[in-house]
């Protein structure tokens, strides 16, 4: 299964402008320097690798929570991904996994359990050279 999504850009980093979007037609969105760096409205690319980080990993905590007997009555994640300046210019070292799920009948070890599975294992995190970091609560 291949997915696809496009990028253009136009004109120099500081001054150019981008459009991102998917074959599936969701996403259609502007980037620019301003937006990644100055907080102007659009997106960015860390903000579409949190997006796919936090979707990618929900639906892998619920495989793992159905392959236990239990079903996600809610699972919210969010990702916090972080771009930093280094001697080699920028990179992300690191994701934040915020989870908050409502799973009837679950206790707080299978849910970290089937969550620590989750985050190890969804293929957006295996694709990230990132230090992957998570709190995950279980709602009662």
């Amino acid at each position: 299964m291949d997915s696809k999504a496009s990028a253009r850009w136009e004109g120099g980093l500081k001054d150019g402008q981008g459009n991102v979007a998917t074959e599936s037609g969701a996403l259609d969105a502007s980037y620019s320097f301003k937006q990644r760096f100055e907080g102007a409205p659009g997106t960015t690319p860390e903000e579409l690798i949190g997006a796919a980080h936090a979707s990618c990993f929900s639906m892998a905590l619920s495989m793992i929570l159905g392959e236990k007997g239990f079903t996600a009555d809610a699972i919210d994640t969010n990702a916090r991904v972080t771009l930093s300046q280094s001697a080699d210019g920028f990179d992300i070292p690191s994701i934040h996994l915020d989870v908050v799920a409502s799973v009837s009948g679950a206790d707080d070890a299978a849910f970290q359990e089937a969550a620590e599975t989750a985050k190890a294992n969804c293929p957006v995190s295996k694709v990230l050279n990132a230090d992957i970091t998570m709190d995950a609560t279980l709602k009662g």
